[in-house]
């Protein structure tokens, strides 16, 4: 099934897309789950916080908004990523940009996967199969 690039509100050109299709493909798989539909759209900030305030609500600016559209084990979602955060964090933890955004979009995907963030618990499992599917992604030739 397809996993989509789009982008806006902004300017970004996203490099690797067939590497970062079988990284994603190959993750989904590694948890026993089937790739499905998967948009990843990159905007703007301010794009971002008026999806967030419509869809969700909240008034700030975040990285990333997730809305999962999961059939059973078929992983389907729209995963939104603001340019401009993923740059100014990854300034913050001194990390390039494309670690930080690689680091975002595996996190979008593992929140399609169940994983969730809310406790200290759940943050620590997600970090740690963050890494590791980084570090898959380092491997791929």
């Amino acid at each position: 099934m397809p996993i989509k690039f789009f982008v806006e509100e902004t300017k970004f050109n996203l490099k690797n897309r067939i590497r970062i299709k079988t990284w994603i493909r190959e993750t989904i798989i590694g948890e026993n789950l089937k790739p499905g539909v998967i948009n990843f759209i990159f905007t703007s900030d301010k794009f971002l916080l008026e999806v967030n305030k419509q869809y969700l609500s909240h008034d700030y600016f975040t990285d990333i908004i997730t809305f999962n559209y999961c059939d059973k084990n078929e992983i389907n979602g729209d995963i939104y990523i603001s340019i401009s955060t993923v740059k100014n964090n990854s300034i913050s933890f001194n990390v390039t940009f494309i670690e930080e955004l690689h680091r975002v979009m595996i996190h979008g995907i593992l929140h399609l996967m169940n994983y969730n963030d809310k406790t200290d618990q759940e943050k620590a499992e997600i970090r740690k199969k963050e890494n590791y599917y980084l570090e898959r992604f380092k491997k791929l030739s």
